[in-house]
């Protein structure tokens, strides 16, 4: 029997853990393999573990980052982790952005060829990344969408990318905040009296999408624990009293306990909804 392989491709460390962490967890304790693909180690991003200083930890923040996605996977369970090996951007309209090195100025046909020779070897059934716009629009969330979609379609394509033995994957997934879990997440710290971080001017967040875009949402209460746990091994991004976190105090359980996907392609017959990204390959 063909081993069942998942691959989730992100940006920086921690996007792992907040968008499907659960969902890694899970299918590695059904013993599915399951590899992340990080393209940077964040290296300009925030630095809010107030053990540290933030002057003395910033040149050594690549290191660190790693440091905590290596324990947030050890956490989570997933069997490999690989960085594509790029430098992280800025937000969108930074100089940092015009580096060379940085995840936004890589030659696209190259990183994926990169992404390529990693699903040629660990031959994934499922990939999932962010939708068309990354998430939120962070340039390096934006450029991972392209080069794993344009990974998962020619995989196969051994004129195109030679090297290596070709792959076809049958599903690709994006993750996915449906626009009614915003709007009670919003609700609900509105109500405890906490700053509403969705909170915008056309009511909408920007990584909300139509609630008929989800195909799938993966329970992942089992896993819940470790979903939070990995997520606080990022202690530079999410500290202990960040609204990630107090997000639990407010809705309970029902805060983290689920993950929504889009399902954008599949090569097998599968269900709508799904509550499985493996649905129609087992």
């Amino acid at each position: 029997m063909t081993e069942l392989s998942f691959l989730a491709v992100h940006a920086h460390p921690d996007d792992e853990s907040i968008t499907m962490g659960g969902t890694l967890a899970r299918y590695a304790q059904e013993g599915i393999r399951t590899t992340l693909v990080t393209a940077t180690r964040g290296e300009v991003g925030e630095i809010l573990d107030k053990d540290l200083d933030p002057q003395e930890a910033a040149p050594r923040l690549a290191s660190i980052r790693e440091g905590e996605l290596r324990a947030a996977c050890a956490i989570l369970g997933v069997h490999e982790l690989v960085f594509l090996g790029y430098e992280d951007s800025g937000m969108m309209g930074e100089a940092r952005n015009s580096v060379p090195g940085t995840f936004w100025q890589a030659d696209q046909a190259e990183a994926v060829a990169r992404l390529i020779a990693i699903i040629r070897r660990v031959r994934p059934q499922v990939v999932a990344t962010y939708n068309e716009i990354g998430g939120y629009g962070h340039p390096d969330h934006i450029n991972a969408h392209r080069v794993a979609v344009m990974a998962f379609y020619h995989a196969d394509d051994i004129k195109l990318f030679p090297g290596g033995e070709p792959h076809r994957p049958s599903k690709l997934y994006y993750s996915a905040f449906p626009k009614s879990q915003v709007r009670a997440i919003s609700q609900a710290m509105k109500r405890a009296g906490m700053e509403d971080r969705f909170a915008r001017d056309d009511g909408e967040a920007p990584f909300a999408v139509d609630d008929d875009r989800v195909t799938a949402q993966v329970d992942v209460s089992d896993q819940l624990q470790r979903k939070l746990d990995a997520m606080l091994a990022h202690r530079t991004q999410i500290p202990p009293d960040s609204w990630f976190m107090k997000l639990r105090e407010v809705l309970g359980e029902r805060a983290w306990s689920r993950e929504s996907y889009e399902r954008v392609r599949s090569r097998v017959e599968a269900p709508t909804p799904e509550d499985d990204l493996f649905a129609g390959l087992r």
